[in-house]
């Protein structure tokens, strides 16, 4: 929660309004990039809103706190044994207005409740939501205006484009050169901020990162499994070390040990900062999640992105908008095992990436000035 004070003529200070955010359960993207908006927005209390708010290494910084919803699936007795099973779950006619929207769900009552209870309280309130339409809906039905975060993807169906209308802003953490579909009434209603992620403090550093015990290796690779599920699994990265003795591969988010284990793989496991690793590699593979290609662009690394199925074709799309660039490959998942690596590999290894235009210095703080200048208009 954001509490932002403004002084009248008198000198007395006056509270103005209120801002929260709500966050999609789903991988740890939606989570990573509202905790750097928040940083953005340090002197101020912020609350945030989700099913899993898992937190980092590090910790939540001192100035975010966090509202726990239970989550919105039917529970049966075989998953939590405490909980009450939903016995009359049903999936309910479908309607159009909606993306989900079951029956008879006790973790969406107490959700609702929750949320509900919680936009009363603390009114005047804005509520940034990444993301979901039935939130986003829900809170417009309280009253509540909301600023809607943009993703990549097919999304001009119906409860979409009902979310993105009853928004008051809606806000793409990428440029505009990046969009892809129409220039339609939603396109002139985003605020492009520009590309970032967190490790854009980072100066950019050479290749000449190599130990002496690399030399046998003409190259390395860091491969990054995200947390949202991926086809980068263990029998991919042993036909990879297979076809490409003369690489050596770093597997950065899960930890396996294969028998045989290749003499050029290294499963580094969870690491909690790993661009250390990512920059000292020449070539990173990864799916095209947003995250994963904002930290590609940078660390300004040569790219393979394997699209993986998502809602909305979100990471196939995304991966459209980076295909032409130099230094990029797209590889399909389904194609992930016919593909001449060795060639592909080599072959990038000549090319300069070239991400120019997609990392914004001050997307972040563009981000924050439209939330608090929505709040400041509604709320003045």
């Amino acid at each position: 929660m954001i509490t932002v004070w403004m002084y009248i003529k008198s000198g007395r200070r006056v509270k103005k309004f209120k801002i929260a955010f709500y966050v999609h359960h789903h991988g740890f993207g939606h989570l990573m990039r509202t905790l750097q908006i928040a940083a953005a927005l340090k002197d101020y209390d912020v609350v945030l809103l989700g099913s899993n708010l898992q937190e980092p290494e590090q910790g939540f910084s001192a100035h975010v706190s966090t509202i726990h919803l239970p989550l919105d699936v039917a529970l049966e007795k075989t998953e939590d044994l405490k909980a009450e099973p939903d016995h009359y779950y049903r999936e309910g006619n479908a309607v159009d207005a909606f993306h989900y929207a079951p029956l008879n769900v006790k973790g969406i009552r107490s959700r609702t409740a929750i949320l509900t209870a919680f936009f009363n309280l603390q009114f005047p309130l804005l509520l940034v939501v990444d993301v979901s339409v039935e939130v986003t809906l829900l809170a417009r039905l309280c009253g509540i205006p909301t600023v809607v975060m943009r993703q990549h993807g097919t999304r001009n169906d119906l409860p979409h484009l009902l979310a993105y209308q009853s928004a008051e802003l809606l806000l793409a953490p990428f440029p505009a050169s990046m969009y892809v579909g129409d220039k339609d009434w939603v396109y002139h209603k985003t605020i492009f901020a520009g590309g970032f992620s967190r490790f854009d403090h980072i100066q950019k550093q050479s290749e000449e990162l190599r130990s002496s015990a690399d030399l046998p290796f003409t190259a390395r690779v860091a491969i990054l499994i995200g947390g949202g599920g991926s086809s980068i699994d263990p029998f991919f990265v042993a036909r990879l070390a297979m076809h490409c003795p003369e690489i050596f591969f770093h597997i950065i988010g899960t930890k396996v040990i294969l028998e045989p284990q290749p003499a050029n793989v290294k499963w580094e496991g969870h690491v909690d900062d790993p661009s250390g690793i990512i920059l000292s590699c020449d070539i990173l593979i990864g799916n095209t999640g947003h995250n994963t290609v904002m930290e590609a662009a940078s660390l300004n690394k040569r790219f393979v992105g394997i699209p993986e199925s998502r809602p909305f074709d979100e990471q196939v799309v995304k991966a459209e908008a980076i295909s032409q660039r130099s230094g990029v490959r797209i590889v399909l998942p389904e194609k992930r095992n016919d593909i001449e690596w060795r060639t592909l590999l080599t072959g990038l290894l000549t090319e300069q990436p070239e991400w120019r235009g997609i990392i914004v210095q001050n997307a972040v703080m563009k981000m924050a000035a439209g939330i608090t200048d929505v709040a400041s208009r509604l709320f003045s």
